[in-house]
């Protein structure tokens, strides 16, 4: 542990170096050193006063065990009171000490499409999408739609947007999967309850330094946006199809009126659906208990089903179950996601060892 804890002390002070240089800003991974400069920090304080309270408790053992029993029974119940202080430092240290996902502190790409059950799976679709704009409205983050297929009942086929702030990846991660719910369609008339899906991926947005792509690797056509129904919605060529020729990976974007927009806009999704590929096989390599708590993004993949009858909703990766679902979808999930987060981190403290 003391090695350890050398190489850190010298990492944060080579990262506090680096802040303080006029030149930092243009550095394209500013953003990542300040984050890590700033985890180092918060250790570093824990180790620093763990050592201070072993200090104290040598201290205070050394008067409980002398011949002054006054003092040696104010001592005793000083040394109680910092073995229970020192537990907890271990335990907080330990938590800070497990290896982060280096993507948790980035912006987050989010990609919603309707499953199985037509329009009620399109309904739920745009249920989730709203679910996850208000914890973003809860918890400070922005949210930005890049793109949306509305479907006739109200719902989304598709809809892509955008998460901004600290953590965002870190804290949407986990919902990548297939959502399943159970509940009676408003359409149903004979009262049985329907199970319809939406699938939804959560990737960490690339930055150019991330992944480089040839640009002789892609294929761009562009082509009339068009509206409901396939009608033109404007007069110029603005759409934007984009294909990674290597992978087959295909972005259209026309939500945008001029095409330079929808050109970057598919760029920074494409990229960042690159970047989530080569992401999920390196956690692949590490730890496939791992992989199935930030989804593998297959369909077939249930993490979570929303039971409108018996007012429950599941997390099927840690069996976690919870009651008041209008609560949880009015953005109230926090509880869920630290589950995940425990999961996780037990995972990643095992695959330390």
């Amino acid at each position: 542990m003391e090695e350890k804890i050398i190489k850190l002390r010298q990492e944060f002070q080579k990262l506090s170096d680096f802040i303080v240089d006029p030149n930092a800003y243009s550095d394209p991974d500013v953003a990542g050193k300040t984050k890590r400069h700033g985890e180092l920090k918060a250790i570093l304080e824990l180790v620093d006063l763990k050592a201070k309270t072993i200090s104290q408790l040598e201290q205070a053992q050394k008067l409980a065990s002398g011949k002054d029993e006054e003092m040696a029974q104010l001592a005793s119940s000083e040394v109680t009171s910092l073995e229970s202080q020192l537990r907890s430092l271990d335990d907080k240290l330990e938590e800070l000490l497990v290896p982060k996902d280096p993507n948790d502190f980035k912006n987050a790409i989010i990609e919603i499409r309707a499953g199985a059950g037509g329009d009620e799976a399109s309904l739920f679709a745009g249920e989730l999408y709203k679910m996850y704009v208000r914890y973003c409205e809860k918890h400070g983050l922005k949210t930005e739609l890049d793109s949306e297929s509305p479907s006739e009942a109200g719902g989304f086929k598709e809809v892509v947007f955008e998460v901004k702030g600290e953590d965002a990846y870190g804290q949407f991660k986990y919902e990548s999967g297939v959502h399943r719910v159970q509940r009676v369609p408003v359409t149903e008339s004979q009262g049985r309850i329907h199970t319809s899906t939406a699938t939804v991926a959560v990737m960490p947005e690339a930055q150019e330094t991330d992944l480089v792509i040839n640009q002789n690797d892609l294929k761009i056509d562009t082509y009339r946006a068009s509206g409901h129904g396939g009608q033109s919605v404007n007069t110029t060529d603005s759409a934007v199809r984009i294909t990674h020729l290597p992978t087959g990976v295909t972005v259209s974007m026309q939500d945008e009126k001029s095409q330079i927009k929808n050109r970057d806009k598919a760029m920074k999704i494409l990229r960042t659906r690159l970047l989530d590929h080569e992401t999920k096989q390196r956690i692949s390599d590490e730890s496939e208990a791992r992989l199935k708590l930030i989804g593998t993004g297959d369909r077939s993949e249930k993490i979570r089903t929303y039971n409108y009858p018996q007012d429950r909703i599941t997390d099927h990766r840690v069996g976690y179950s919870r009651s008041n679902l209008p609560d949880a979808l009015a953005g109230n999930f926090e509880d869920i996601i630290e589950q995940l987060k425990i999961a996780e981190r037990e995972l990643v403290r095992g695959d330390s060892k």
